[in-house]
């Protein structure tokens, strides 16, 4: 599962998380708690990733980065923070991916089932060619594995809108999800393209597809979370699990 004094370890989530920082146990570098990963033991024994920073006991943080969580595992990094014995599996990296999937997942569902979505290139189409008068757009969404023509169509609409010397805010696009997992999310059949409007769900899967995206693409820049942080997410075409 997934879900930081010493700089380790905490005895539980806390919540001012706008300041709260904690030491990475991999990199040792000190990062806000929205850069990282919290782990926990479970009952079980296991190593599970903590999300949503909720569960119960003391909590071990690592950098938001598929690299740093498997070399947490590799250095038996766990073992050594909780001082002692714990059960790590040794695909922890990529079931905490899937997770972090399966958390945007749930939030697009969310945000869908709020009326903060719309699917299907003609509608996607519409809603931009609307833009802020009538349908706020807050995100442009389109599965990684969709054709690159209809890609290309509606990026360069969205570029077109950019520069019509209108003020409006800046549309990202993101693809950090499948056809199958848009599918599974908003409750339909061979969904390539989506358009996320306003409101307060949609911000949850922003966020989450901030971590996602930072998970993934920390590793192609050889870094332990930089990428993407504080700033809006921009075009990413990252791999999929």
């Amino acid at each position: 599962m997934l879900a930081f004094a010493d700089p380790d370890l905490d005895n539980g989530p806390r919540t001012d998380r706008s300041t709260t920082m904690r030491m990475c146990a991999v990199t040792r570098e000190v990062r806000p708690i929205g850069d990282l990963i919290r782990f926990v033991v479970a009952p079980s024994g296991e190593v599970v990733a903590d999300l949503k920073r909720k569960l119960p006991g003391r909590g071990l943080w690592v950098s938001a980065s598929h690299h740093a969580v498997a070399e947490a595992v590799r250095r038996h990094q766990f073992g050594k923070g909780f001082k002692r014995e714990v059960r790590v599996a040794p695909t922890l990296a990529a079931d905490t991916e899937a997770l972090l999937v399966r958390f945007v997942t749930e939030a697009l569902a969310m945000a869908a089932k709020a009326g903060q979505v719309v699917s299907g290139f003609g509608k996607v189409a519409d809603a931009l060619e609307r833009r802020q008068v009538q349908a706020p757009i807050r995100a442009l969404i389109h599965a990684s594995d969709g054709a690159a023509d209809g890609i290309r169509k509606l990026d360069a609409m969205v570029r077109q809108n950019a520069g019509n010397g209108v003020e409006f805010p800046e549309i990202p696009v993101i693809a950090p999800l499948t056809s199958e997992q848009l599918d599974l999310a908003l409750g339909r059949s061979n969904v390539i393209h989506a358009a996320l409007l306003a409101g307060p769900a949609s911000k949850t899967f922003l966020s989450r597809s901030h971590v996602l995206v930072r998970y993934r693409m920390a590793d192609d820049d050889r870094t332990a979370g930089h990428a993407a942080r504080n700033s809006p997410i921009q075009t990413v075409r990252t791999r999929t699990t």
